[in-house]
């Protein structure tokens, strides 16, 4: 199961319309350039506004990555071997012998997982005798026999295969032996007179196995096929023989089938825990109840950290959940620089732009790379929404030369395409608080304070405004569920450029302190304020040094 990983380009959770289209545009980049294996990927769903982007220029949404915790999958490797329940147990020694295993999974005719088949359920089936009896009763055929015991078929008979008597051995006199013989058994016998084999015949036995390469004459050959009872001829002498026509009993007479199995999503913190406390040495892999791997608890380790490229942030509380077990290997952003550590020197291209894609369309000019339609209607859907169509205080010329380049590719009049999407973005239809609380929301740890801030880009403020208690109260949960200080939801209206502040939790002083106003009920409006990143989150920290 392990291969070649991908690298993902990924944007912050809660995605944006930069988050999603910086990811799409920097993978394309990226594989242009040689790197084959760099996906675009979301940690969170698609937004309204992104969707209107994504479908009018036939761009699919990147695959969700929920999270990049080691699994199952990382380290499970492909099945070697497998048998079927009705194999008998010399394939299964075989098996064993072949391809150095120590137990090999039992799987139906569908790759189904029934069972587990190990060395020590070999072992214990050696010493506990599984006897001629136990064979015959399996329902063992005939042609088992033959190929374990490596026998030539000397009269074929009208034997249909199967045995349906018992499996005797010509050991003690005839006279004795032939008391307990009856018509349709299997009888193992040596070099005896030929009057002993004459009577195994008379007896109308289904087949007897001449052991030692013992030499029989014509007549009884010719007396067999008259009778239609088979003979096979061995070099076993006769105990190797019993011993050997023992281990036709199928694999579903000794196989486990209380069998603790892995999923490949499982994540290996998971599982580690329960390879620690068994002493099985091969876990199945199953998916669907098919057999898809094995893991190996002798060479269970840590896979290699998935690599992943940032983009549209930088802060580990924002990043994908897991993204401490993973490896940033590149971050191209336009956002603050939040304290970002790692073992290795790394790519970085962090820029006082008003959109991750703008520094995006920059590096493919800067590369030579040039940029498909579709890859530059997005490019500038992210640059409109992250700069409000140019009203943010964000946006910077770099940002509308790169809005009016990439429009003229996609072709596209970026003012009434702008318009549209943003009205899209805006219609809140039936989203529940929950939903606003939540919408393009991102963790700051201002000062000591680790804060949810969201925003929401509205075209009309009241229906937002109409539901106040009702997101206050969810954000005062939200804030007593996931451990914030604060919860900060900022509604900015589009059309009239400025925001209402809508916060819960404490230090309710430090709203009042950043933003000059009276704090008490919760609500603030904020004329002229509209980007989160240059007019909420400096004076928030700004702010708390005073406290």
């Amino acid at each position: 199961m392990s291969e070649q990983k991908v690298i993902y380009a990924i944007g912050h959770r809660n995605p944006d319309t930069d988050s999603i289209c910086s990811a799409i545009a920097y993978a394309n980049l990226k594989r242009n350039m040689g790197c084959e294996n760099v996906v675009p990927a979301r940690a969170g769903s698609v937004n309204k506004e992104t969707k209107y982007a994504l479908e009018y220029f036939g761009v699919e949404a990147p695959q969700l990555v929920s999270d990049i915790y080691p699994r199952v999958k990382d380290i499970a490797v492909k099945v070697q071997k497998s048998v079927k329940a009705t194999d008998n147990l010399r394939t299964l020694g075989m098996a064993m012998k072949e391809c150095n295993l120590r137990s090999i999974p039992v799987v139906d005719d569908e790759n189904k997982l029934i069972g587990m088949a190990s060395v020590s359920d070999l072992a214990k089936a050696y010493f506990q005798e599984i006897t001629l009896d136990s064979v015959s009763a399996s329902g063992a055929c005939i042609n088992d026999i033959a190929n374990v015991i490596e026998a030539d078929v000397l009269v074929a008979g009208n034997n249909e295969g199967k045995i349906n008597g018992e499996i005797k051995v010509a050991a003690a006199c005839m006279e004795k032996v032939a008391e307990s013989i009856k018509a349709g058994d299997v009888v193992i016998i040596g070099n005896r007179p030929e009057s002993a084999f004459i009577k195994c015949i008379d007896l109308k036995v289904a087949c007897v196995i001449i052991t030692g390469n013992t030499t029989i004459s014509d007549e009884v050959v010719a007396k067999a096929k008259a009778e239609n009872v088979m003979i096979l001829s061995t070099a076993f002498d006769t105990y190797s023989t019993a011993r050997l026509i023992s281990q036709c009993a199928p694999i579903s007479s000794i196989m486990t089938t209380d069998v603790i199995s892995f999923k490949p999503s499982d994540m290996l913190s998971d599982i580690k825990g329960v390879l620690e406390a068994n002493e099985y040495r091969n876990y199945p892999v199953v998916e669907n109840d098919k057999l898809v791997g094995i893991v190996n608890k002798d060479k269970f380790m840590m896979p290699e950290k998935q690599q992943i490229i940032l983009t549209d942030h930088n802060e580990l509380a924002q990043a994908v959940e897991g993204i401490e077990s993973g490896k940033i290997i590149e971050v191209v952003d336009h956002h603050r620089f939040g304290g970002l550590q790692t073992s290795d020197p790394i790519f970085i291209n962090v820029r006082p732009v008003g959109c991750t894609c703008t520094i995006v369309t920059n590096m493919y000019q800067q590369y030579g790379v040039e940029i498909p339609k579709e890859i530059a209607g997005l490019l500038m859907s992210a640059i409109i929404s992250d700069t409000v169509l140019f009203k943010s205080p964000t946006c910077t010329q770099t940002d509308k030369d790169a809005v009016e380049y990439l429009a003229k590719i996609a072709g596209v009049d970026y003012k009434e395409y702008g318009m549209a999407m943003l009205k899209a973005g805006a219609d809140i239809g039936d989203m529940t608080p929950a939903q606003i609380v939540k919408n393009d929301s991102k963790e700051f740890q201002i000062g000591n304070y680790p804060m949810l801030i969201s925003q929401l880009s509205v075209m009309d403020t009241d229906q937002v405004m109409a539901m106040q208690d009702e997101i206050l109260a969810e954000m005062a949960r939200v804030c007593t569920a996931e451990g914030y200080a604060m919860s900060i939801v900022i509604v900015t209206d589009i059309i009239n450029e400025g925001s209402y502040l809508l916060f819960s939790g404490e230090p309710k002083n430090l709203i009042g302190e950043a933003f000059k106003q009276d704090a008490s009920k919760s609500v603030m409006y904020l004329p002229g304020v509209m980007s989160r990143k240059k007019q909420i989150i400096p004076p928030l920290s700004e702010a708390v040094k005073s406290l």
